[in-house]
């Protein structure tokens, strides 16, 4: 697992191509990182118990089942107290990004994240992506054996972060069924967040237009991302494997009418990798919508 976790204090500096900020923790953040276990009654038959303490709590969460579809929908809910943020899958110049895991699980094949288009923060620490007000995290649990009941088992590491960070952790156990499901429109809503996956050129209100490989300062090569959106949107890139650090893209000035204009230095590729013919992910985000393209750059 990825950790450029900043946690407590800044010190970061960078190692090869890597932005680290250095875990620099008191012991009163080490209390801060046991995790808690609250608001355990009341939780309803297709929801697990919040598992968490002030600043943050984890549940499970059931959905209706869709006509159709070889899954069954539910969501890992993370709930923040205001001013505290977590992390994207990529979580940008520092950061932890969460890590599920549903061992332990009955009749489960697998299961499938989804993840809702995030926001860039800049603080002190560098720029992040994430989500500040909460998030659902749906899933698509595919069964072993279709029409027999379902038991998920979820662990979750976390990390939350206000203007320091902790570690969390949290688990849960949730049956899922065919009755009712109390949270299924946040979990709608949730997955409607998810970007739209689209081919590079397609798209018409927003869409990543093209990419292109470019001389910068200096001897690095940077990327041009032209995306077409409204004023605001913005946009976020992610390597062929979790060990590629990318920077966060930078919107610059002079895109054609209409669209908006993005750069990033070609930096960040693990020692031995090429970014010629190197496959990213794009990811542009406006609001309401958000879309997906997946594209080799050469």
């Amino acid at each position: 697992m990825r950790m450029t976790a900043k946690i407590c204090a800044n010190t970061g500096g960078k190692t090869g191509a890597l932005n680290i900020t250095a875990v620099v923790c008191t012991a009163a953040v080490a209390l801060g990182a046991v995790h808690a276990l609250t608001s355990r009654a009341g939780a309803a038959e297709d929801t697990t118990p919040w598992d968490g303490d002030a600043r943050s709590g984890v549940r499970l969460v059931a959905g209706a089942p869709k006509a159709g579809t070889p899954y069954l929908r539910a969501g890992v809910e993370i709930r923040l107290m205001r001013g505290w943020h977590t992390y994207w899958r990529y979580p940008g110049d520092a950061g932890v990004p969460p890590q599920f895991s549903f061992e332990g699980s009955r009749n489960v094949k697998h299961v499938d994240v989804l993840w809702p288009a995030p926001e860039r923060k800049v603080d002190s620490g560098g720029t992040s992506i994430g989500y500040s007000t909460g998030v659902i995290f749906p899933l698509r649990v595919v069964p072993q054996q279709a029409g027999k009941p379902v038991a998920l088992r979820l662990r979750l590491q976390y990390a939350i972060c206000e203007k320091l960070c902790v570690p969390a952790e949290a688990r849960g156990e949730l049956t899922l069924a065919s009755g009712r499901a109390s949270q299924d429109a946040a979990l709608a809503a949730a997955e409607g967040r998810v970007p739209k996956r689209l081919a590079l050129g397609e798209g018409s209100e927003l869409a990543i237009r093209t990419v292109r490989r470019e001389q910068g300062t200096g001897n690095k090569e940077r990327a041009v991302v032209d995306v077409i959106g409204p004023a605001g949107v913005d946009l976020f890139v992610e390597g062929p494997t979790e060990q590629w650090a990318l920077p966060v893209p930078t919107p610059v000035a002079g895109a054609p009418p209409g669209q908006r204009r993005f750069v990033f230095e070609l930096d960040g590729a693990p020692a031995g990798e090429s970014y010629k013919g190197a496959m990213l992910t794009l990811t542009a985000v406006a609001a309401g919508r958000s879309v997906e393209v997946s594209t080799r750059l050469d």
